[in-house]
């Protein structure tokens, strides 16, 4: 109950009440009919015993016509008629006693009383209707029915923002960073629309700031980076300015990796699907590590791949990068295949759960290289892309493993 959707529950429920409805309908027709039919026979008792008991007394005509009114009955007087309706109708009920004998025919819809009493006999119709009570049970509950319709249209109507609320919200979650959700009725859901439109407008402010805090950041630090690299080219030989050096050289690779984190994490960043060869992805990311490529070892078993080369050539760098700096020979495998892309290093396994190295700003303790945003922006490309991170140890090596769920052309 808990996982089923409030339409999908009211449909139910509604459908349910309109079953128990009709139900109850058809068994009270049902018991109606039982019913009538017994008070149709004391009915028609009562009308045998008040005219067989009287029969001798010879009542007077007008005593005759009032009964008949009162009982709503009229006498079959044509020997014919009565002939008919004793051969053709068929006989539902008849009884005797002290005072004669009564059998009641059906012919179609009307129904017949028919009297004998030593050599006297009557034959009656039965002119009182029976459906009236009936037709006002179907009536009421028709009403109900209506009434019942109403009420549900009413209510799939008054959930009817949620859907378009919950598409909107889609939307949002999608990268459309500019959806503004409307609704035109204050009710409950027109405040919860309302409430998480503010909240929709204050994300995008603090998601333009913090972009236009990055932006400026990054621009302010380049430059006395890039005068202090130039002034320090000019410095004589010194123990210090090689460690000078690499302190500048390595705020511009956090400005760099700053720069990347920001662009993967814009909701409305789209990666540009191109085929690329995979031996020119690696060498691009070898390029781009400036490591020695006698410590890699290549196996690939395809050519092409359909792909972002940017983005991959980008999560190749830092998957070799990290191999590199925790590898106990400094040597790192690639091998390639149609169903993944596995970088291996010598190595003891991690100390934590592969999550806990996906988040930024997180490494193994006591190494201080790096800035522990690699695996943070791998794994995020990963997503991007459509592809899994994988970690596992064997063998005594580290394997990062990228799954690239039939990307690969051949």
């Amino acid at each position: 109950m808990r996982n089923i959707s409030v339409s999908t529950f009211i449909n139910t429920l509604f459908a349910l009440v309109l079953s128990l409805l009709v139900t109850a309908l058809f068994l009270f027709i049902s018991w109606d009919k039982e019913r009538q039919r017994k008070d149709e026979i004391n009915r028609y008792k009562l009308i045998s015993n008040s005219l067989l008991s009287t029969a001798r007394l010879s009542p007077t005509k007008e005593e005759q016509t009032k009964f008949y009114h009162d009982f709503n009955v009229r006498p079959v007087s044509i020997n014919e008629s009565r002939l008919l309706i004793l051969s053709k109708g068929k006989v539902v009920f008849e009884s005797e006693s002290v005072y004669g004998r009564m059998q009641i025919f059906t012919i179609g819809k009307n129904k017949y009383i028919y009297l004998q009493r030593y050599g006297y006999n009557l034959m009656l119709q039965d002119i009182k209707s029976n459906s009236t009570r009936i037709q006002i049970t179907i009536l009421i509950a028709l009403l109900i029915g209506i009434l019942f319709m109403f009420l549900y249209i009413g209510i799939m109507r008054k959930l009817a923002p949620l859907k378009k609320l919950h598409k909107q919200i889609e939307e949002f979650a999608n990268g459309n960073m500019d959806i503004k959700i409307t609704q035109k009725y204050n009710d409950e859901i027109g405040k919860i629309a309302q409430s998480f439109d503010n909240a929709l407008h204050h994300i995008r402010t603090l998601l333009e700031s913090k972009h236009l805090f990055m932006r400026n950041m990054m621009h302010e630090l380049k430059t006395p980076i890039t005068r202090g690299r130039i002034a320090i080219e000019m410095v004589e030989d010194s123990s210090s300015k090689e460690m000078l050096i690499r302190a500048f050289e390595r705020m511009n690779e956090l400005i760099a990796e700053l720069a990347h984190v920001e662009r993967l994490t814009t909701q409305g960043f789209q990666p540009h699907i191109n085929e690329a060869k995979i031996d020119d992805i690696i060498n691009e990311s070898s390029a781009l590590l400036l490591c020695d490529k006698r410590k890699l070892t290549i196996q690939t078993e395809h050519e092409l791949l359909k792909t972002d080369p940017k983005l991959l050539t980008l999560a190749i760098k830092n998957l070799l990068d990290n191999g590199l700096k925790y590898s106990e020979d400094d040597k790192v495998t690639i091998i390639t295949n149609p169903q993944s892309i596995k970088v291996i290093s010598k190595g003891k396994s991690l100390e934590h759960p592969i999550e806990y190295y996906l988040e930024p700003f997180t490494q193994e303790e006591k190494r201080n290289s790096g800035f522990g945003l690699g695996l943070y922006i791998v794994n995020n490309i990963a997503q991007r892309l459509n592809y899994t991170l994988n970690y596992y140890h064997k063998d005594s090596h580290n394997v990062f493993e990228l799954q690239l769920k039939e990307k690969v052309l051949k």
